[in-house]
């Protein structure tokens, strides 16, 4: 078994596999950080000085025994209060479209440094071949 394992460990597709989540994981963090620092503190300055992290709506009252600030939805989220935090949604989702268009961008700009092999040539169609074995058993006595 620990053979086997070693075997399916050093398979180029499982390392690959094992790179490409590691740099994945990385560049996860530098597009959160463009996000976080760049981009969403770049559109609240747009829109008048907004901090989308803490645009939230309350879905149940804030506890009695709460004692930071009733703004804060990273607070609020803590103390387990239940609400919707739009603000929160609006920077993944400008999180997410920014590492697609850049996965976007290097997967074309890989296709074009690597074009696509020729096609091998095509063959004889399906009818070609069934009309030459007519023809071939048509050759034969009956």
């Amino acid at each position: 078994m620990l053979q086997e394992f070693k075997a399916f460990i050093s398979r180029g597709n499982v390392l690959d596999l094992a790179v490409g989540v590691i740099i994945g994981a990385a560049f996860g963090k530098i597009v959160t950080s463009l996000t976080e620092s760049v981009i969403m503190p770049f559109i609240g300055w747009i829109t008048g000085g907004t901090d989308f992290t803490n645009h939230f709506v309350l879905l149940s009252a804030i506890p009695e025994s709460f004692t930071g600030d009733r703004t804060n939805y990273a607070a609020l989220k803590e103390a387990g209060v239940a609400m919707i935090g739009y603000g929160d949604f609006l920077t993944q989702l400008v999180n997410f479209l920014i590492l697609a268009w850049i996965i976007f961008l290097i997967v074309k700009a890989a296709n074009r440094l690597n074009p696509p092999a020729p096609a091998a040539p095509a063959g004889p169609s399906e009818a070609d071949l069934l009309a030459e074995i007519r023809d071939e058993l048509k050759k034969r006595p009956v």
